[in-house]
């Protein structure tokens, strides 16, 4: 099938912007049978609040406290400096209103609770949240993480006409910033919505990658890597390793092995390769840290596997996939916060000093530039 997602994708946005809150209703329908109300109400909430057992909203309260305590550390702080009277630096405001797109394959009360508490934490003020509805209904779980942390605005909405609705305010005001993975289609919404509103990353299939030696146990690696391949066909998964024993015992489809002569080449491998997720399960795990440049998260030791970083630990599991780890990292508190810069500079400091910004507006040509220094005394 000669299939072009760019062009489908750019047809459906288009076709949002165009007719509004018509084409979002007919893409729903289309794509997830829905044509009713878009918003969750106030008696939706109270039902899925109903429908979880105590046990699992103590587990989700739990969750979220280590959540909390993780990334509240992360908080941005002023940082100003006086020099000569004068005044720099940098102060931080959060980002207004965000959007949070959660995948409706699976109920991932995860993702919310990942997105939300950073954002909460930076003081982001106003939060709308889209999840793919089955049957007519948002998954309980997802809506008693929204309650939880203070966000009511939740919408019954999936795929590019999530991302459309969100970007163009269509049947919603209009985000800032979109945060959240999704299928091949939404990221390439995500994509083609960037510079209308700002976007966290353009999520890939799950990644792992193990660096383990002789000391490992077997069982404990082989499970690792399967548990990332559970997410999809397209999910990988790589050994690297100074075991034969351990290479051999891994060795089976959709694990990548990689038998090595040393742990440093293991690293290298690893930094070639720039996984989501890297355990390193070795004898002495922090002696490789510092060969590490690029991995969207490290986790050491053999009691430190993906899947509890995914749901407890309290790190976050937004983390860059497909090489970006080369370039970007783990979501933040500061992926919610804007950095603005600041000065007040003395009129000493001006005199002083203005001949450096005089002669560089000679040297660019710019003559209002110079002016605009060279008319104050």
């Amino acid at each position: 099938m000669d299939f072009d997602l760019e062009s489908y994708v750019a047809g459906m946005l288009k076709d949002i912007r165009e007719r509004g809150i018509e084409a979002v209703r007919e893409y729903s329908k289309k794509f997830d049978n829905y044509d009713g109300p878009f918003r969750v109400t106030e008696e939706e909430f109270e039902e899925a609040v109903e429908r979880i057992p105590e046990k699992d909203r103590e587990i989700i309260v739990r969750t979220v406290e280590r959540l909390w305590e993780y990334h509240e550390r992360q908080m941005e702080r002023e940082r100003l400096f006086l020099k000569n009277g004068s005044l720099y630096g940098l102060i931080y405001r959060p980002i207004r209103r965000i959007g949070i797109y959660v995948p409706g394959g699976k109920p991932l009360p995860s993702t919310l609770m990942m997105v939300a508490v950073p954002a909460k934490i930076a003081g982001v003020k106003e939060i709308a949240v889209t999840i793919p509805p089955k049957e007519g209904k948002v998954n309980p779980y997802v809506l008693y993480v929204a309650e939880l942390l203070g966000i009511d605005e939740v919408y019954k909405l999936g795929g590019v006409q999530a991302i459309g609705a969100m970007a163009y305010g269509v049947g919603m005001e209009k985000v800032d910033k979109i945060f959240g993975p999704g299928n091949k289609f939404v990221n390439e919404a995500k994509r083609q919505v960037f510079g209308v509103v700002g976007i966290d990353s353009l999520a890939g299939p799950s990644e792992i990658a193990v660096i383990a030696d002789k000391t490992a146990e077997k069982d404990y690696v082989l499970a690792d890597l399967l548990s990332q391949l559970e997410h999809g066909k397209d999910s990988k998964a790589w050994l690297l390793t100074t075991s034969k024993e351990l290479a051999d015992y891994c060795s089976r489809d959709g694990i990548e092995v990689v038998l090595c002569e040393s742990l440093e080449e293991c690293a290298e491998k690893a930094n070639e390769i720039a996984p989501e997720h890297l355990e390193i399960i070795t004898e002495r795990p922090m002696e490789l840290v510092d060969l590490i440049e690029n991995a969207g998260a490290i986790y050491l030791g053999p009691y430190t596997p993906v899947p509890a970083a995914d749901y407890f630990l309290g790190v976050n599991h937004v983390l860059p996939t497909g090489g970006a780890a080369k370039f970007s990292g783990v979501l933040t508190v500061r992926d919610f916060l804007k950095p603005i810069s600041i000065a007040q500079v003395s009129r000493e400091e001006f005199l002083a000093e203005r001949e450096l910004g005089l002669r560089l507006a000679e040297i660019e040509g710019m003559v209002f530039h110079r002016r605009s220094m060279e008319v104050r005394k």
